[in-house]
């Protein structure tokens, strides 16, 4: 398989995709944190100081897919068609969030979906580490994603829990 970041060189640069048949694209991404079960009590019933945890990572989710090329250097400026975050919540302590976003363009979404949910978790976890130090983000990984000339990938587990 072929690094297309790199020119024959091997200096980094950015694919250019000019070329590329405009397709839909869709890509959905998946992580958790863990806590105490005191902690995910609190997120449950409203009681963390800084506010609606789960409110405020779908935000912040949903703009870091959108600011996605800032801050992931080679990934190209995207204009995201939609943007969603769900969350499950696993007793005794664990939150599951799952990132799908989809655009109409020459390049897939896979990053902007990994980027909703790592941020998600981030905010998350400042949310309640004044509580809860003990947290940990984990498991954050690609399940599915369709359209490109790379065609449809999706994660065997993923096929297990939507079937």
């Amino acid at each position: 398989m072929e690094l297309t970041h790199f020119d024959e060189e091997g200096r980094a640069r950015m694919v250019d995709v000019s070329a590329k048949a405009e397709t839909t694209r869709v890509a959905t991404a998946r992580g958790k944190v863990e806590m105490q079960a005191e902690t995910l009590e609190r997120i449950r019933s409203g009681q963390i100081a800084k506010g609606d945890v789960l409110a405020v990572a779908q935000v912040a989710g949903i703009m870091a897919a959108k600011q996605t090329s800032n801050v992931i250097p080679m990934c190209h400026p995207l204009a995201i068609t939609g943007a969603k975050l769900n969350f499950e919540i696993v007793p005794p302590g664990t939150i599951e969030i799952e990132g799908i976003v989809k655009v109409t363009g020459k390049t897939g979404v896979e990053m902007e979906a990994l980027t909703a949910v790592s941020v998600a978790a981030l905010t998350i976890y400042d949310m309640c580490k004044a509580i809860d130090k003990t947290m940990v983000i984990s498991d954050i990984r690609l399940m599915e994603k369709t359209g490109g000339k790379s065609g449809h990938f999706i994660r065997e587990d993923h096929l297990k829990s939507t079937t």
